[in-house]
């Protein structure tokens, strides 16, 4: 480097590091690689406010976990509220930006909705069936956010197939596998987009060689497409695995057992500056280690059917877990 910026030669060698540096930060930027004002959130070591806030998303199952991940933060010595924010194109802006600190989310769907906010809505999916592999397309995606993404739980909300609990006994039902093995033709009680997607009918078909014979377009769990399957109009219905209340209409679900759906696991994701200490993830993952999918059904349903409060609902089963003390 000795004499560099010395005489027209050095002047021109100096143009031309100043230019690469230039070039360097715009192909940079137009990688997608991380804003200069988030840069310095990313690299920093994680954050660990005494104030951390829940966000949820306004529905049961997130109002739910919003007051368990703040019922165990605040027992880790936190001072944590929960705020409704509402759905994820607000929750997740505010999340980045610090207005809260922790929401609770599902690892394949954010995958696919963070990679389609990068790349476009046609951007190829990057969730699978996958856990592990969904969760490092995650990762890859909530970095240059300055969002971690912590470690999944053993529950998990995807999409579900359930048919009448009659319908089942009768031709020997347990999984998806079975229902294709038997040959049986089915009229599917779903939303309309169901005959493309390729979690739905093309997937039933492909997949487990279920004869789809049509889409009666109800929508997804709603109470007329549940409806349907009780009177036997339509054979199955499209659901979710913690649909709290099949059983009020006499369903039952079948096993994903060759794992059509992707890896939906309940994963805590959390500010990295202000939420992504050590401590946090230990007193958040004290729940992933408990909480099943059953679990999440059952507290569900004492919202959704019998009509208690989530902030209870949520105290009681921690308690019940000895997660907190009674």
């Amino acid at each position: 480097m000795r004499g560099a910026g010395t005489g027209p030669a050095g002047a021109r060698t100096a143009l031309v590091v100043v230019l690469a540096v230039v070039l360097a930060a715009v192909l940079a930027g137009c990688a997608g690689g991380p804003s200069l004002e988030k840069r310095s959130a990313i690299t920093a070591s994680p954050g660990d406010s005494s104030h951390l806030s829940i966000g949820s998303a306004g529905f049961t199952e997130s109002e739910l976990l919003a007051q368990m991940y703040a019922a165990l933060l605040g027992h880790a010595g936190y001072r944590a509220d929960v705020l409704t924010v509402g759905n994820r194109e607000l929750y997740e802006p505010a999340l980045e930006n610090g207005q809260i600190d922790v929401v609770p989310e599902y690892a394949a769907t954010l995958a696919d909705w963070l990679n389609a906010k990068d790349h476009g809505p046609k951007a190829a999916p990057v969730a699978s069936p996958d856990p592990v592999a969904t969760m490092a397309a995650l990762r890859r995606l909530t970095t240059p956010r300055g969002l971690t993404a912590l470690p999944p739980g053993r529950a998990v909300d995807q999409n579900a197939f359930a048919v009448s609990a009659s319908y089942a006994a009768r031709h020997h039902l347990k999984t998806l596998s079975d229902l294709g093995r038997a040959r049986l033709p089915v009229r599917l009680a779903a939303g309309d987009e169901c005959v493309q997607r390729p979690f739905c009918a093309p997937g039933l078909r492909k997949t487990y060689g279920i004869d789809t014979t049509a889409v009666d377009p109800k929508g997804v769990g709603t109470t007329p497409a549940k409806q349907a399957v009780q009177n036997g109009r339509d054979q199955m219905v499209l659901t979710t695995s913690t649909d709290a209340t099949l059983g009020q209409f006499g369903l039952v679900l079948l096993a994903d057992d060759k794992k059509l759906q992707n890896a939906d696991n309940v994963i805590p994701l959390v500010n990295r500056s202000r939420a992504g200490s050590a401590r946090v993830a230990t007193a958040l993952n004290r729940l992933n280690k408990v909480l099943t999918t059953a679990d999440l059904a059952r507290l569900n349903e004492q919202v959704d059917s019998w009509r208690r409060l989530p902030a209870d609902v949520a105290h009681h089963y921690l308690v019940s877990k000895r997660l907190l003390p009674k």
